[in-house]
């Protein structure tokens, strides 16, 4: 295993218990001002990186505002349905169902023309008999947590699509910032409209606030975009689904949640559909080795 898997590994690992540190917010801040100053840490935590990873790409900046304005809502809208979505359900049940983005991506891809390849609808027949598992009760209700959180992870697949286009046409730590700081700008608005901030709460929930806005978010970050130098995307979205495991992991050592046969059953499925949908295919591995060879000549 290179040096950048293990960026990867670690990337997964911190945004799973990413999960714990948001709902363990919940104890003293109300969803939007917790992601308000997640939103502020993360846009701050990442200005060291635009010395660290200069960019030679040439953009306006108005392009620049545009692009982190259509990212930033995305972000702002599936990030408010996750962190509600903690109030009523689990860390675990949240990072799976959030996960579900992996393999709803093509599938809101396919209206811009994208093509699915058949591995990927196979994952995705897995992922939605693993989310009926994990979600639908007895009387084929939902618990209203997870409803949010699939939700949610509607908007993230749109959020992937867009950070996909734009990327090819953005500066990546520029735009990171950008969408950050529209984002932060949305929380803070919604935080004293439907919400009331007040400063001792945010001292009582600073430690998980400081992980998810340093370490979630500029930490990770920063491993991420190292590990996927050198790694192919396909691989890198393999590690990277597994965030997922280890938010149920997380949840399990730090807040005692016990999860019933039928979720584990559902979660299980669930991973199994990413695992499938995400496998690196004969191509994708020598697309990984033209890379290497490219950046050693």
């Amino acid at each position: 295993m290179s040096i950048a898997h293990i960026m990867l590994w670690l990337t997964a690992i911190i945004w799973g218990a990413g999960f714990v540190a948001q709902s363990a917010g919940m104890d003293s801040l109300e969803p939007h001002s917790f992601n308000a100053a997640r939103f502020i840490l993360a846009a701050i935590s990442l200005i060291p990186l635009l010395f660290l990873f200069p960019s030679k790409q040439n953009y306006q900046f108005p392009q620049l505002l545009l692009g982190g304005l259509i990212g930033g809502v995305f972000m702002f809208a599936g990030f408010t349905f996750q962190q509600t979505g903690l109030l009523y359900t689990t860390a675990g049940n949240a990072g799976f169902i959030t996960s579900v983005y992996i393999v709803l991506v093509p599938i809101i891809g396919m209206a811009f023309g994208q093509k699915t390849a058949r591995k990927t609808w196979i994952g995705i027949t897995f992922a939605i008999v693993g989310l009926y598992n994990l979600t639908i009760g007895p009387n084929l209700t939902i618990n209203y947590g997870d409803a949010l959180e699939l939700a949610g992870s509607f908007f993230w697949a749109s959020h992937v699509l867009v950070i996909g286009y734009l990327s090819k046409r953005l500066p990546a730590i520029p735009f990171a910032i950008t969408q950050f700081c529209v984002a932060a700008v949305l929380a803070i608005a919604a935080a004293f409209i439907w919400e009331t901030p007040k400063l001792e709460n945010f001292y009582l929930a600073w430690i998980p606030i400081a992980y998810a806005g340093i370490a979630a978010s500029g930490i990770a970050c920063t491993l991420q975009i190292l590990g996927q130098r050198n790694v192919s995307p396909s691989a890198s979205a393999l590690i990277l689904s597994t965030e997922a495991v280890f938010a149920v992991i997380a949840g399990w050592f730090f807040m005692d949640e016990v999860l019933s046969l039928d979720a584990y059953v559902g979660c299980g499925l669930i991973l199994t559909g990413m695992l499938i949908s995400q496998w690196p295919t004969k191509e994708s591995k020598e697309e990984t080795i033209n890379t290497h060879t490219t950046q050693s000549t």
